[in-house]
């Protein structure tokens, strides 16, 4: 069999559809690719003049890239930008069999060389292969939401990527930003993990008192009433003389920011999301008189939040996990997605309301007209208000606009669009999950205007086609009413009231018994480690680490470890249980040194986490 036939019987029967792309015509592409023989005998590919591979001997050149990747130890995906005739994949599949590989090649004429020249069988055969080929090359992020580790390793081909640069600049873009996501939340907690945890000590009480949002689920659908989402990008200046229409027409829901703008305007939203913790996120809703809005927030937010006038409050489920310890045992609430913005979690909202359509403006994700946000934002206003001649608003500005990695990018309206790597994180959220709830249309409502960064899923509509939904907000209101009737008559009747409180008082005994003992295993732990520090000779070593794998044992088996874990480092967790191991694994070492350093590290460890312990109680 040629090579062809080899690799399409595998194509075939591995990667539906795949075969049909690469080989539905013969076209050459838009760029000149020659297969020509190199030194070794084996064949490399030039492309516009430029070798894809080695001229003299590409399969140790494909070894020699493997090998600088395997040398990291790790179990990351490896994406290569750019495959050319595959030596380097297939050669990292051979020495890391179960390490994933990312294909992502833009030009479909060199995957049909590559299949046509080289028998790349093994390749194809692993399980933790994928091949993303042209498109827009959004096809990367569904290959690397398969994976529980998103930062992936990126290889590059100089000749391919540089053929076509802006092609894999975007979708360079694309890796980083959702690859991001685990640094962000990681620094996030690093920042504000004491803020969120004391913001539910002081907020616990809710958990018990307030209803969740899972009540809600459901209520846009069944004669589905479309869902319009206020962000608060500048794009929301643009649909001010909307604004009454898109309120007949709709269910309402701002974020923080935005219901300043709408209450502005004369439009009491139906629902106002707030997530951040953040004293600071908290003056948002400042001054804002509102007569009918239901306020949805996470238990963490910051304390006076959940004591303003709202019209009703409800909860989200805990992101945290001293919430959902207590959450879980008193009144699960329903869990929104967290994209780390809070438009992402109201998308999420709008989506479990059972919306069917979801109308959205100022989800710009970019800086249009060098603009950050609405017009009287907060953001804008504390900047002016704190302007001086040595330090004005415009700097401010600047800073906003430089402060997050800035380059162009396509916008929905067909030109660029200044953005930065932060937003386009966000952006590559909305994406992921477009694809999966592909039930609900989603359009960005604008009239006129640069236009914001363009999102796959989300679909450019004008005044004209809102206009086009009918008018319902009678309906709109009556089916709010009896739902929020219906769920205050359940929630707070008599004796269901009093079982929830049952169980929130035995909660919050178990919670505290449980980060009493963590605290008491790691204060005996210090002392067994220290006093074992002190000792000489070998005669107690095994019973020592008996003894400290007892306790890490203990530890990790607590129902409440998460919860002390939560200010401590995962991956110190996670490995705690197999520590002991470590101490005695080197046995043509020096033994009594690793021992030593054992007994240190143990040490921090079981201080590190009774302290953590601490702040959970």
């Amino acid at each position: 069999m040629s090579c062809r036939e080899i690799n399409c019987e595998i194509l075939r029967k591995r990667y539906p559809g795949l075969l049909e792309q690469i080989f539905k015509d013969d076209e050459g592409g838009e760029h000149e690719i020659i297969i020509q023989t190199s030194a070794s005998g084996a064949p490399t590919a030039v492309i516009n003049g430029l070798y894809v591979h080695s001229p003299r001997d590409p399969e140790r050149e494909g070894r020699r890239i493997a090998e600088s990747v395997i040398s990291d130890g790790g179990h990351a995906p490896v994406i290569f930008l750019g495959f050319g005739l595959g030596y380097a994949a297939q050669a990292l599949a051979k020495l890391a069999p179960r390490r994933p590989i990312i294909i992502v090649e833009k030009n479909i004429a060199m995957l049909r060389k590559a299949f046509e020249s080289r028998d790349l069988s093994s390749l194809l055969a692993g399980d933790g292969t994928a091949i993303v080929p042209g498109g827009s090359g959004e096809g990367v992020i569904q290959a690397l939401s398969l994976f529980e580790k998103t930062t992936a390793v990126v290889i590059r081909n100089p000749a391919l990527t540089g053929a076509d640069e802006q092609w894999y600049t975007a979708v360079e873009n694309r890796i980083y930003s959702f690859s991001m996501r685990d640094n962000v939340n990681a620094a996030t907690k690093k920042k504000f993990g004491k803020r969120w945890i004391r913001n539910l000590s002081r907020n616990m009480s809710f958990i018990r008192d307030l209803p969740g949002i899972s009540r809600l689920e459901g209520i846009a659908a069944g004669g589905p009433l479309p869902v319009f989402l206020a962000a608060a990008g500048p794009g929301l200046d643009g649909i001010l003389p909307l604004l009454q229409e898109i309120y007949r027409r709709c269910i309402v829901v701002a974020v923080d920011t935005s219901l300043r703008f709408l209450l502005r305007n004369g439009i009491d939203p139906d629902f106002t999301l707030v997530i951040d913790p953040q004293f600071w996120n908290s003056c948002h809703l400042n001054r804002c008189e509102t007569f009918r809005t239901r306020l949805i927030a996470e238990s963490a937010v910051y304390p006076p939040v959940l004591r303003l006038p709202f019209r009703g409050l409800y909860l989200c489920g805990s992101l945290f996990p001293l919430g959902t310890f207590i959450e879980q045992r008193v009144d699960p609430k329903g869990i929104l997605g967290a994209g780390g913005s809070v438009a992402t979690t109201a998308w999420d909202f709008s989506r479990t309301l059972g919306a069917q359509e979801i109308w959205i403006a100022g989800l710009d994700l970019a800086f249009p007209d060098q603009k950050t946000h609405f017009k009287g934002a907060l953001f804008e206003e504390k900047a002016l208000a704190a302007s001086s001649r040595l330090d004005p608003a415009e700097t401010w500005l600047y800073n906003a606009l430089r402060g997050g990695i800035p380059f162009t990018a396509p916008s929905n309206t067909g030109g660029k669009v200044l953005t930065d790597r932060r937003l386009s994180l966000y952006a590559a959220w909305f994406e992921n999950n477009f694809r999966r709830y592909p039930g609900i249309r989603n359009y960005s409502l604008s009239c006129g205007g640069a236009g914001g960064l363009a999102i796959e899923g989300l679909e450019p509509a004008g005044a004209d086609a809102l206009l086009a939904l009918p008018e319902r907000r009678r309906e709109i209101d009556n089916r709010l009413e009896e739902a929020f009737t219906r769920i205050e008559s359940v929630f707070f009747e008599a004796e269901e009231t009093r079982r929830r409180a049952a169980r929130y008082e035995n909660a919050a005994l178990d919670l505290k018994a449980g980060l009493e003992k963590i605290k008491a295993a790691c204060r005996e732990g210090t002392m067994i480690a220290s006093r074992a520090q002190r000792e000489t000779g070998t005669a107690n070593r095994e019973k020592t680490l008996a003894a400290l794998d007892k306790i890490n044992r203990f530890i990790t088996d607590s129902e409440v470890k998460e919860i002390a874990g939560f200010l401590f480092p995962q991956e110190a967790l996670a490995d705690i249980s197999a520590s002991d191991e470590t101490a005695v694994s080197d046995q043509a070492g020096d033994a009594a040194a690793s021992f030593r350093s054992y007994l240190t590290s143990s040490i921090k460890l079981y201080q590190s986490l009774a302290e953590a312990a601490e702040w959970g109680v």
